[in-house]
Formats: structure tokens, sequence, C-alpha cells
């Protein structure tokens, strides 16, 4: 199913939802070919457990893929996540003096420094061959932590369970944005326990 995106996330869908209610009840069912995919009280509290019981396996069968596009500080922090796959990505290592550097850099990036980028590219475009090796290294290792790059991950309901709890508070504006993203999957409360309305 479809899932509206945010700010940092597109494209998203879910996979799996109801397959894996299903699946859910399997160590209770003697004869398994008539299990329902009715969310059940049983199963809410098997997947609202504490992280690490292993009791809310069954959401390892919700798979989610979406679009993230976020700077280098949040992608050095979700390479932690082993279990965020990333499928593919943009690449300053292939394309750093051709992206829109104006466009690339969130608000908190120096305009000094924006100015020194574009300075580098420019001198790195009109440079003899055998004098951009060394030039490309100096414009990777100078591009700032608030550059943003999109990539295509793949997860599940039950490492975003995880991400969710590290996250929901972190410094940095887009884990907030990507896990208050979170909280508009189908089922969410299933990933981020009961929100309160009051």
């Amino acid at each position: 199913m479809k899932v509206n995106g945010c700010e940092i996330v597109k494209n998203a869908e879910v996979y799996g939802i109801e397959q894996s209610i299903r699946a859910a009840k399997f160590p209770m069912a003697v004869e398994v070919s008539g299990l329902s995919t009715e969310l059940t009280h049983g199963i809410k509290a098997l997947a609202k457990t504490p992280i690490g019981e292993g009791h809310d396996n069954w959401l390892l069968g919700v798979v989610v893929q979406f679009d993230l596009t976020a700077t280098n500080k949040f992608w050095v922090e979700m390479e932690r996540y082993n279990f965020a796959d990333i499928i593919s990505s943009q690449s300053t290592m292939h394309r750093i003096a051709r992206f829109d550097l104006d466009m690339g850099y969130i608000p908190y990036v120096d305009p000094r420094i924006v100015e020194i980028m574009k300075q580098k590219v420019a001198e790195y475009n009109a440079a003899a061959e055998e004098d951009k090796p060394e030039m490309y290294l100096g414009l990777l290792y100078s591009n700032p932590a608030g550059f943003k790059l999109t990539a295509r991950m793949t997860t599940n309901y039950r490492q975003l369970k995880t991400i969710y709890r590290q996250r929901k508070n972190h410094r940095l504006k887009e884990w907030r944005d990507f896990c208050a993203w979170i909280e508009t999957l189908p089922e969410a409360e299933l990933i981020v326990g009961e929100k309160d309305h009051g």
C-alpha cells in the first residue's frame, strides 16, 4: 500500500502487513489454514513488547520501502542500523562536481562554505585532466555534512520500532521528521505505541 511522504521521505510503500498479522498467530495455532488477518488485541500486544524480547518478531515481515533525502550527517547515523538496507543512492564520489550546490545544502551550512565549494567545483571543471584526481579529492573532503543525498531504503516495522524509540527526540530535525513520518504508516501504533491524544 502507498504511504504519503513528508519533506524527506517520498515514494513509500508497505508490504506484507496482513500476511504478517496472520503469521503472528502461528505459535498458538494447531491448524494455520483458517487463520485470519484481523489485528487482534493479542497480536497488538506482541508488537508492543520491549525491543529485544523477540515477541515482536512478526513485525519483521512488514516491509517498508521509501526514498529518503537527508544530509551526510544523518546518513552517518543511519548507517548504524544495519537492518535498514540502502538499495541505491546518489553519490558524491561520482557526481560532486555536477550537483546543483545551491539546492544541495541545508540552510545551516554557512553560505561562505557554499561559495568555496562552488569555486572549487569551477576550478576542478576548468582544470587540466592531469590535475583533476587530486582536485577531486579536495572537493570530496571539503563537502560539508549539510549536503543532501537521496537513497532508496528497505526496512521493516520491527526495525522502525527501534529507530523510533532511539531517535524521536533527537537533536537533528531530520530524525524528528523521519519519526513523525513513521507515525503516519498503516497501523503505526504497532511501531510507536499508543499516542497521547489528550
